[in-house]
Order: C-alpha cells, then structure tokens, then sequence
C-alpha cells in the first residue's frame, strides 16, 4: 500500500537521481537476512561510483562520492524507501533489526548473530533513530570502521537482541512515529 501511495514521490526522486548524476537510480547491496540468507537490499543511490574501486562498507562524513541529491536523500532518510520493495517481496519487514552486510554480520558473537537473524529484518528501528547522525560519528574517528566495529556495533547489537525478545505491535508503532519524526527534523 505504501508503495502506491507513494509512487509519485518515488517517482519525482528517481527522476531526479538521474538528473543529478550518472548511474543506476538504485543501490542494491548483499545483506544478511532471515536465518541467515543473503539478499540484495534496494535503496536509492547517493553516490557517484569510486573511481579507485575501494569498496568502503563505512560511509564517512562529507565523502566526497556524495551527490547533491544522495545529501538530501541522506539527511532525511528517502534513500531507504525503495526498501518498501524488500518488504513487499518478503525479505524484510517495516520494523525490526537493520540487516548487515556479511563482512560485519560475521563479527557478531554467534549466539547474537543466531538470535537477530530469527526475525526479518527492518527498515528501521530504535538504533536507526538512535544513531541517525553515525555517518558525523564516524566522520570524526580515526579509524571509521575499527570505531565501527568496536564502539557502535555492540550498542546497536544490544538495540536488536532487545526488541527481538521483547518487540510488541505497541513498540513497532512508537518506532515507526519516532523514524517519521527524526526524518522530518533532518
């Protein structure tokens, strides 16, 4: 329903992706989903493709790749909609753990790892509202993806073993109102 509804916004931003620079209009990208399995998450594309074909899993800061349209994309969270497509095929759900790419599901302790892939994972939840400005955290670290890994990783892990054991339809709601308000805020 929320794809039809919102069609004609889609639509206006794929137009202007492809206005605004060369590419794909879509990201799509291997994550780790439901027991495990991988899949090919779609977002929208906020950046220029690297030239040097360093494939970073961290996006910092100002990076330069980002494209005029990928920064508003960006500040107010329209490059996950295309995800509605991952929800409608199954593969993720509105709400729930954000799935990883497999190079940092693979740093998970195995008991964690085997307890946030039993549920399909989600276009948001509280880490995402919690961590909304990771992009700046990282942006100031000296090494991104070690202060990945070792500092925000965890927290975010002990945000998805919580709502894995305790999510209810009240709590998917709230998480919902508070991803709606942070995106509006930017």
């Amino acid at each position: 329903m929320a794809l039809i509804i919102l069609s004609p916004l889609l639509l206006g931003l794929a137009v202007w992706i492809k206005l605004d620079s060369r590419g794909s209009v879509f990201f799509r990208q291997t994550r780790v989903g439901l027991r495990g399995r991988n899949f090919l998450i779609h977002k929208f594309r906020t950046m220029r493709g690297d030239p040097t074909g360093a494939a970073l899993q961290v996006t910092v800061g100002a990076d330069p790749r980002i494209t005029a349209a990928g920064t508003f994309l960006r500040r107010y969270k329209l490059d996950e909609l295309p995800q509605l497509i991952d929800v409608l095929s199954g593969k993720m759900s509105i709400v729930g753990p954000r799935p990883e790419v497999p190079k940092y599901m693979a740093v998970y302790p195995e008991a964690t790892r085997e307890k946030v892939l039993s549920v399909r994972p989600g276009i948001t939840d509280w880490a995402s509202v919690k961590f909304r400005s990771e992009n700046e955290m990282l942006a100031n670290a000296a090494d991104p993806e070690r202060t990945y890994i070792e500092e925000i990783l965890p927290v975010k892990q002990q945000y998805y073993l919580k709502y894995v054991e305790s999510h209810t339809f009240i709590d998917d709601i709230r998480i919902i109102l508070a991803t709606l308000l942070a995106a509006v805020r930017g």
